[in-house]
């Protein structure tokens, strides 16, 4: 099998490289045939990626360590569950999934578009092939998937222990979805310029590509927090880590994207934005990569320093100046129809809304590059740590925030007094109201007091929103409150959905404003000896040692919780120790509520009647987990089809024609 992986790979060189060649000769020469053997040249290399992919997950299944890759993911120890998320636990294993993806999504993209687009899909499929050509590339030369040990040993180094954990078969592969799927518009985009073709039907033909792309880097995103939180033990679910921050950047620019294309479709404005916006966030994601495998980043999530990375930036400039040529030398052709009317409109908010993110992504971006140009110019890595971040975002943080109840209510063209009196009075009145109850209440935090007051602002824009329109359905007399709300977000389901994942945005705030009021100890008890931390009192029953495996000796701490006197119950914080690994690794117990979490720690076991235990009081954590599923669900009802996207697809292909 391996063997067979091995050649499945070459060719896959071979068919690529040749797929490139034939879409975009195909296109140039309006060649039928040629454009035919590209497409089936591309559906053969996503095929012997599959067989590449079943080849190593069968070594993997198989125990066969006389792979390298196999050996330094696996042992005879791991069950079957990480032995199957050893296959993108490692570079070489990530790099053959993100070819996989790639070719499913093209294969996927070219069956939609077989009878439609045909004057730009062969390009895009060209763009798409040359993306995979890098990845072939890698995996045949610089990375080979299927290298050998000059020995066969007995058993295998193992997972790391802290990919052992539910949360790494779900994070990494839904952050590469989202990664890989951006490659879709981004090749459309590029086509359509290249084939000179004006409008926005390139827009129209990806909008779910791009819809689908950011539900998944959100929900990868949030899974790597919830990761990150119940397994490293330290209390908190971001760290503005550079590989965290690799796979933010990209979310932010993605999500001014989804924003500013309505103002294009709408308007016909924002055209020469909106595509550099596509490519920026598809450089982004190569950049992403390039920093998680040139060795230049300290992270826990790093695959470590190798030759890869340099692949991954030589491919980065390529493609930032071919299409920053592309787009200038285009730019007739992306006048847009219309101009801004006023300062004061939905079209300008959208913009201000895509300067903010545009300016968090820069300052993260800036943060995460500075330590490498700082190692470049002067020799010396100087970090850039969470303080930087944190005093940083919070304003464009807010900004944002202000600006997701004003985008979506405030008029086209000119809001005019009335405009705003309509749609805001309500809203600010409520928030006002709530701002004056939490400093009655104690609330004497200035940045949380903003965030919570603009929340509320915010949520009653949306509220007020869906009343009115629920409203005007009850007015018929047909419908129970119920049936109309169903119904409403039916019939508009890309508006709809917006407002249910503004909803989730918010929810996902207030957690984070939550993360302002932590509290925590660390201390040393003895059997029976209790502590408190805020309204907890904690009890330290006692320790158990087992060994569930060779490799793994693990100790399980017993803590009775107890609040306002009433008995909670137990929390069984681990502390684990992996021999093949050397290192310690804590599994940390939870007691979740919407309030707050309890959160502890097992730290150490000094002797047979001590430990040490770390505790945290993390307010709202919930609201964050509880957002992004809700932003989840709009997502999804925001990817469906509804009568007004279909008009205006009708639209595009009567102008077209015309």
């Amino acid at each position: 099998m391996n063997e067979l992986g091995e050649i499945s790979l070459s060719l896959s060189l071979v068919v690529v490289v040749y797929s490139a060649f034939a879409s975009f000769f195909g296109g140039a020469k309006n060649n039928e045939a040629m454009i035919r053997s590209g497409q089936n040249a591309f559906f053969s290399a996503f095929a012997l990626y599959s067989i590449a992919g079943i080849a190593l997950m069968y070594a993997l299944m198989t125990r066969d360590f006389s792979v390298e890759y196999v050996y330094n993911y696996s042992n005879r120890d791991l069950n079957k569950f990480y032995t199957f998320s050893a296959f993108w636990a490692g570079q070489k294993g990530s790099l053959l999934l993100w070819a996989w993806m790639l070719g499913l999504f093209g294969s996927i993209a070219i069956l939609q578009n077989r009878h439609k687009n045909s004057k730009i899909i062969p390009y895009a499929v060209g763009f798409i092939s040359i993306t995979m050509t890098l990845f072939s590339v890698l995996m045949v030369h610089a990375s080979p998937v299927f290298q050998k040990l000059p020995e066969l040993p007995a058993d295998g180094h193992g997972l790391n222990p802290m990919l052992q954990n539910p949360g790494m078969i779900f994070h990494p592969p839904t952050l590469y979805v989202g990664f890989v799927a951006f490659t879709i518009p981004f090749a459309f985009a590029m086509a359509a310029l290249l084939r000179r073709q004006e409008g926005e039907m390139w827009i129209v033909s990806t909008r779910r590509w791009t819809i689908f792309a950011w539900f998944f880097l959100t929900m990868g995103n949030l899974l790597g927090a919830n990761w990150a939180y119940v397994e490293l033990g330290w209390g908190g679910y971001w760290a503005w880590d550079p590989v965290e921050n690799a796979s933010f950047m990209p979310w932010l620019v993605g999500t001014a994207y989804l924003h500013s294309v309505m103002v294009q479709e709408r308007k016909g404005m924002l055209k020469i934005w909106n595509v550099s916006l596509v490519t920026i966030t598809f450089c982004l994601t190569i950049f992403g990569t390039f920093i998680t495998r040139s060795g230049l980043i300290s992270s826990v999530h790093s695959f470590g320093e190798t030759t890869v990375g340099y692949y991954f930036l030589a491919f980065l400039i390529m493609v930032i100046i071919f299409s920053v040529w592309l787009i200038y030398s285009r730019r007739e052709l992306l006048r847009s129809d219309n101009n801004f009317d006023s300062i004061i409109s939905r079209e300008s908010s959208f913009l201000f809304n895509n300067l903010a993110l545009l300016g968090a992504a820069f300052a993260v971006l800036w943060g995460t590059s500075f330590p490498m140009i700082s190692e470049m110019v002067r020799g010396v890595k100087i970090t850039v740590g969470p303080p930087f971040f944190n005093k940083v975002m919070p304003p464009i943080a807010l900004a944002l925030l202000i600006l997701t109840g004003i985008c979506p209510l405030i008029a086209w063209r000119k809001a005019t007094f009335s405009n705003f009196k309509r749609n805001f009075m309500a809203p600010f009145l409520t928030a006002l109201v709530s701002s004056v109850a939490m400093i009655a209440a104690g609330l004497r935090d200035l940045t949380a007091w903003l965030f919570f007051t603009v929340s509320v602002f915010v949520l009653a824009t949306i509220a007020i929103e869906f009343w009115r329109g629920v409203k005007m359905r009850l007015t018929d007399g047909n419908e129970n409150p119920l049936s109309a709300a169903f119904n409403l977000v039916n019939r508009n389901r890309r508006r709809y959905g917006g407002f249910i994942i503004h909803v989730g945005a918010v929810c996902m705030f207030i957690g984070f404003t939550g993360n302002m009021f932590n509290d925590q100890k660390e201390l040393a008890v003895k059997v029976g000896e209790s502590f408190t931390v805020k309204d907890y009192k904690l009890t330290y029953v006692g320790a158990e040692y087992n060994k569930p495996k060779s490799t793994k000796d693990q100790f399980i701490a017993t803590v009775l919780v107890e609040k306002d006197g009433n008995k909670l119950g137990y929390m069984r914080p681990e502390k684990n120790i992996f021999s093949n690994y050397d290192m310690p690794n804590s599994e940390v117990s939870i007691v979740s509520t919407l309030k707050e979490d309890l959160y502890l720690v097992f730290l150490a076991l000094d002797g047979e009647n001590t430990a040490t235990f770390k505790a945290h009081i993390n307010p709202l954590v919930k609201w964050l987990w509880i957002g992004g599923m809700v932003m989840g669900i709009g997502t999804l009802i925001a990817m469906l089809p509804d009568r007004r996207e279909k008009k205006f697809m009708q639209s595009l292909m009567e102008n077209k024609k015309a």
